[in-house]
């Protein structure tokens, strides 16, 4: 299997992601987007997954070309039969490339959260990590996996996967994350960063064996079994 990453920030790796999708034999290819230039042919990968970014997928500014031209890159994997999985702001992509709208969410999510899953056996309940300030509002094609209050966490359109949360992330990325700028992004959603760090650290492996499941999940779901039973 070959798994095309895509990430946006120099701090971002694929983390716990990848490690899962290697245990099962899976070549990874990664690429910065956009500063290392064009996304990667579609046909070049059976499996994509797209990170996380610091703009909103509705940015007007200069992210706005890029955000564009990501949006229609994953319009032509949905065309072409590519699954797909979006983490945090490529869950939001797959949300606006696919008929559904993203908004600012009611207070930014930092920090680990429960969700309210509809299929444990997919969505693990968590703790998650959660470091955004947008939510999704999928369009009709989409199945809800997962939520809290402040809004969907996880859903599936078609063969894709996306989640709102982080499951790549361990204690030396988000230490990255920190220092890049977070740590005040931390300090203005009530949390302590230093707090927040020890706590990543010490769900380091317990989140390694909920990204393993969440991983099984994106396979199933892109071979299209393992359908949630159950959705809200």
């Amino acid at each position: 299997m070959r798994v095309t990453v895509v990430r946006h920030h120099a701090e971002d790796s694929p983390g716990f992601i990848a490690a899962a999708f290697e245990a099962r034999g899976a070549e990874i290819t990664t690429y910065l987007f956009p500063e290392e230039g064009p996304l990667p042919a579609i046909d070049d990968a059976d499996h994509l997954v797209v990170l996380g970014a610091i703009p909103s997928v509705y940015d007007d500014g200069p992210a706005r070309g890029w955000i564009a031209d990501e949006l229609a890159w994953l319009r032509q994997a949905d065309a072409a039969g590519v699954p797909v999985f979006g983490v945090c702001f490529g869950a939001q992509a797959l949300c606006a490339a696919l008929g559904g709208r993203v908004e600012p969410a009611a207070r930014k999510e930092v920090g680990w959260t429960m969700i309210e899953s509809f299929d444990p056996a997919l969505i693990p309940p968590g703790p998650w990590l959660v470091f955004h300030e947008d939510h999704c509002l999928p369009s009709s094609r989409a199945k809800v996996l997962a939520r809290n209050e402040i809004g969907v966490q996880a859903f599936t359109i078609g063969r894709h996967l996306a989640v709102q949360f982080h499951p790549e992330v361990d204690g030396a990325q988000l230490g990255l994350w920190l220092d890049a700028g977070g740590r005040a992004e931390a300090v203005r959603a009530g949390q302590d960063p230093d707090a927040l760090l020890a706590e990543t650290v010490a769900q380091e492996p317990a989140s390694a064996a909920r990204a393993d499941t969440l991983v099984a999940a994106a396979i199933l779901l892109a071979r299209g079994s393992g359908q949630p039973a159950v959705l809200g």
